[in-house]
C-alpha cells in the first residue's frame, strides 16, 4: 500500500490502514483540512466547493465520502459529476466557488486515487498553501460543523458541455477548417473521462469519422493509463489499418494529450506543446514556458518567433506561476500538457485536440510531415526505485559537484545542461522514484546519458 501526500494534494492506492494506504479515513482527513483551509483563508462571500472525479472504479466511493466531508463542514457541494480535470477548474471559476477538488490520481494505475486541491481560481495550490493542508491534517487541526450548519449537496451536469463550448469560441480554433478538413480521427478514452468528453468535442469541431476505442467510461481501464508509447499499441496497430488522419490519447483525468501519427508511429508527447506553441505563436507572437524536464524544442520555436522562452521548475503550479510572471501566451509540460491563458491556466487537453486539428486543417498537413517540421530532439525518460535508505539530497548533491564544470540549474532537482544535451535528475512528487529525464540528437544518445548518469548513482551509494 502506499500514501503520498504532496502540495498536489494526496494520493495513495485504495484500502489498507489508516496513513497506510488511501483509506475512507484519510479521504476525510485531508478533504476535512483543504476545507478548513479554504474557510480561513478565502476571502470571498461564497460557500460553495466543486468536485469532479475520473472514471476510476473507486471514484464514486472517494466522491461520496468528499462530499460527505464536505457538508459536514457546513460547505455546499456542487457535484459536477465524471469530468475531465480541466472541466473542474472550468466549472470552480465559473460557479464562483471557493475551491475545488478532483477525485483523480491522473496517469497511475486503477489501484490508485487522489485528491487534487484547487483554489477558488481553478488553479492548484501552491507549495506554501499545499503544505498548510498536510499540516492541518496531521495535527487535525479542525472542526465540523454543527446540525444547523450543515452544507448541501446539488448535482450539475453541464460542465461537459459548457467547456466544449468554451473550447470551440477560442480564436484560434475554426470548426469550420476542420469540419472542411473531413479528418478520420481515432480516439483512445483509457475507459475513463475522455471517451466521453473526447468524441463530444470532436462532433463539435465538425468531424464526422470518429473512430472510438476504449471509450466507455467503465473504470477498467484497457491498459497501462499512462499515455506513453509502450501502452498505446492497440491505438498503434488501427492507425495502419484505418486510414485515419490523426490519433489521440488522453490520460484519465484529459489533462494530458498523446498524438498518433497517420502511419501508427508516435508523434511523441514532447512534441505536443512544441508543434502547437509553434502555431499560437505564428499569430499571436509572445512569451513561452515549459518545465525543466521538457524538450529545448519549445524553446527554440520560440526563440525562432523573436518571441522570449523561460523555464520553470517541475509542477502545474510553477509553469502557471512563471506564465503569470512573464505574460507568457502559451505554456504548458513535455508531457502533453497545453496550457492556454485564453480559456484558462491549467493544463486541457480538449484545447490541445482543438488546436492541433486546426493546425492540420489551416496547414494542410499530415501529422507526420508537421512532426518533420519540429526542432529534432529525442527525450528518454527513466527513473530509479526509491528505497527508505536511499538519500536523495545527498546523490543530487554528490552529481552536482561531479559536474560542476557544466552548466547547472537547481531550483528543481539538478539539471545539468551540456553543448548539445541535458540530463534532470529531481524526486519525483507523486511516486517513490528519482526520475531521470535526458535529451539528445537521437535516443541512443539520450539513453547513453541517462546510462552514465545512473552509473554515477549507483557508484555513490
Amino acid at each position: 500500500m502506499a500514501l503520498i501526500k504532496s502540495i498536489s494534494g494526496i494520493r495513495g492506492t485504495i484500502g489498507g490502514k489508516p496513513g497506510e494506504g488511501l483509506s475512507g479515513v484519510d479521504v476525510v482527513k485531508f478533504t476535512a483540512a483543504f476545507a478548513s483551509f479554504i474557510r480561513k483563508n478565502y476571502k470571498g462571500s461564497g460557500n460553495s466547493i466543486v468536485v469532479g472525479r475520473d472514471g476510476r472504479l473507486s471514484g464514486e466511493m472517494v466522491s461520496k465520502l468528499v462530499c460527505g466531508t464536505l457538508m459536514s463542514m457546513g460547505f455546499d457541494v456542487i457535484n459536477i459529476g465524471m469530468a475531465s480535470t480541466p472541466t473542474t477548474e472550468l466549472a470552480v471559476t465559473g460557479e464562483k466557488a471557493c475551491g475545488g477538488i478532483i477525485i483523480t490520481a491522473s496517469h497511475n494505475p486503477v489501484q490508485w486515487n487522489a485528491l487534487k486541491l484547487l483554489n477558488h481560481n481553478g488553479e492548484f495550490l501552491n507549495d506554501a498553501e499545499g503544505k498548510e493542508v498536510i499540516r492541518i491534517a496531521s495535527e487535525d487541526d479542525y472542526s465540523f460543523a454543527d446540525v444547523w450548519d450543515l452544507g448541501k449537496e446539488y448535482h450539475n451536469d453541464t460542465w461537459d458541455a459548457r467547456h466544449i463550448d468554451m473550447v470551440k469560441a477560442l480564436k484560434l480554433v475554426d470548426s469550420e477548417a476542420i469540419a472542411a478538413a473531413d479528418f478520420t480521427v481515432a480516439i483512445d478514452g483509457i475507459n475513463s473521462v475522455g471517451g466521453r468528453v473526447i468524441p463530444a468535442l470532436l462532433k463539435a469541431l465538425g468531424v464526422k469519422n470518429i473512430i472510438e476505442l476504449n471509450c466507455e467510461a467503465t473504470g477498467k481501464f484497457a491498459h497501462t493509463p499512462e499515455p506513453i508509447p509502450a501502452n498505446l499499441t492497440q491505438i498503434s496497430a488501427v492507425m495502419k489499418e484505418s486510414g485515419a488522419d490523426v490519433g489521440f490519447v488522453v490520460d484519465p483525468d484529459v489533462d494530458r494529450l498523446a498524438i498518433v501519427m497517420e502511419n501508427g508511429e508516435m508523434f511523441v508527447e514532447e512534441n505536443t506543446l512544441i508543434a502547437i506553441a509553434d502555431y499560437v505563436l505564428e499569430h499571436t507572437p509572445g512569451s513561452t514556458v515549459s518545465n525543466l524536464s521538457s524538450s529545448r524544442g519549445l524553446r527554440d520555436v520560440t526563440r525562432n518567433k523573436g518571441c522570449r522562452y523561460a523555464a520553470a521548475a517541475v509542477g502545474e503550479v510553477n509553469v502557471v506561476a512563471k506564465m503569470k510572471e512573464i505574460g507568457a501566451v502559451i505554456g504548458g509540460e513535455g508531457n502533453g500538457g497545453i496550457i492556454y491563458p485564453e480559456i484558462h491556466y491549467g493544463r486541457d487537453a480538449l484545447v490541445g485536440v482543438a488546436l492541433f486539428l486546426t493546425l492540420m486543417a489551416k496547414r494542410g498537413a499530415k501529422v507526420s510531415e508537421i512532426k518533420a517540421s519540429l526542432p529534432r530532439y529525442e527525450i528518454a525518460k527513466n527513473k530509479i526505485e526509491l528505497t527508505p535508505d536511499i538519500d536523495v539530497d545527498a546523490i543530487l548533491k554528490a552529481v552536482k559537484e561531479k559536474f560542476a564544470s557544466e552548466e547547472i540549474n537547481d531550483i528543481d532537482g539538478v539539471k545539468i545542461d551540456f553543448k548539445d544535451s541535458w540530463v534532470h535528475l529531481r524526486k519525483s512528487n507523486t511516486e517513490p522514484i528519482i526520475r531521470i529525464y535526458s535529451e539528445a540528437a537521437s535516443m541512443e544518445e539520450a539513453d547513453a546519458l541517462a546510462e552514465e548518469i545512473k552509473r554515477v548513482i549507483e557508484s555513490l551509494s
